[in-house]
């Protein structure tokens, strides 16, 4: 009998330690360069997350969407090419329109903050998980570094700027709202920005923020950017495919979320520290900034909401994101 009990004893023990031994390996694509902001918080991320788990997390990460194309990150993910889409959910939103209110509410909050409080306890999970999840995604968290900046050629001092003014968009709901200011936006891949603008193609990018854009090295040859920004700000998401995702011990799934969370906030005050660095280095490089008027803000953000009352028609899933949105900005008072 005791040794009986000794042998089951002996074989938890070695089921737990095999258990403890499980390993993850993953293949992820992001679309920002290594050496951006972005790109050097996902480092940190990926470092990070082997760090905590002791080497049993194992990423393999894709930096400039280098495996396919960013817009079809997500559908590799899903194919099995990749394990998880670090892009951006505006490029699905041919998929369904709701997308939109996960990567850029344009219009809506003022800062990186409120969209995470939002996200995190606002029941913005919940909800992009019910989009995610019939598509055998599953969305772990966001990461948002704050307002973007349009850069240009030419200058941008206010909406009358904007009349024929071709500049990189991503898809989605922006296209519509600067359209219906006189714009024309191009949409293409995020890696194409700095050979289009060198070449005369766009006359200028809504690529990220003033200190990523800066990265980018668009401020070499577009000579004009609005500061502080105030038409986008996106949301790139970190989502993996289910059955990968639940295949994991649940230890490694707190690594990543935990690993990833903590890169969110090192992406927000990188995001202020380095545009309030750019502000101060960009006018001696021949660039100037424009802070547009409150009226012109005004202006955008009429056109934004007209888009958000149309968008939410378009689908059941759109209705319910832009309530929630609509309904987590009264909360937090931002509505009044």
């Amino acid at each position: 009998m005791i040794r009986t009990t000794l042998a089951a004893v002996s074989a938890a023990a070695l089921m737990a330690s095999m258990a403890s031994a499980q390993t993850t390996t993953l293949r992820i694509q992001n679309h920002q360069s290594p050496e951006s902001t972005s790109g050097r918080v996902i480092i940190d991320f990926v470092e990070n997350v082997t760090t905590m788990s002791g080497g049993d997390i194992q990423i393999e990460m894709f930096y400039s969407a280098s495996v396919v194309k960013s817009v079809e990150t997500f559908d590799a993910a899903v194919s099995g090419i990749l394990d998880c889409d670090m892009t951006n959910g505006s490029y699905q939103t041919g998929k369904n329109p709701a997308f939109q209110f996960v990567a850029d509410t344009m219009g809506g909050y003022d800062t990186p903050l409120q969209y995470q409080a939002w996200v995190n306890v606002g029941g913005g999970r919940e909800i992009i998980n019910s989009l995610y999840n019939p598509r055998d995604m599953t969305f772990i968290g966001a990461a948002i570094g704050g307002q973007e900046s349009l850069s240009s050629t030419r200058p941008l001092r206010g909406p009358a700027d904007l009349e024929n003014f071709k500049f990189r968009s991503p898809p989605g709901m922006q296209t519509e709202i600067f359209s219906a200011l006189g714009a024309s936006p191009v949409v293409m891949d995020f890696t194409e920005i700095f050979t289009s603008l060198e070449t005369g193609i766009i006359d200028g990018a809504d690529a990220s923020s003033l200190a990523v854009n800066v990265g980018l090295g668009i401020y070499d040859i577009a000579k004009h950017t609005t500061f502080p920004g105030f038409h986008s700000m996106s949301s790139d998401h970190l989502a993996c495919r289910t059955d990968v995702w639940e295949a994991m011990p649940e230890a490694h799934r707190a690594i990543i979320s935990t690993a990833h969370k903590a890169m969110a906030m090192d992406l927000m005050m990188l995001t202020l520290v380095e545009n309030g660095e750019a502000v101060a280095a960009l006018p001696a490089q021949g660039v100037t900034l424009y802070d547009w008027s409150p009226e012109d803000r005004a202006t955008f953000r009429a056109a934004a909401q007209e888009a958000w009352a149309d968008w939410a028609d378009k689908t059941s899933e759109t209705a319910t994101i832009v309530q929630s949105h609509r309904d987590f900005i009264e909360r937090i008072g931002l509505g009044q």
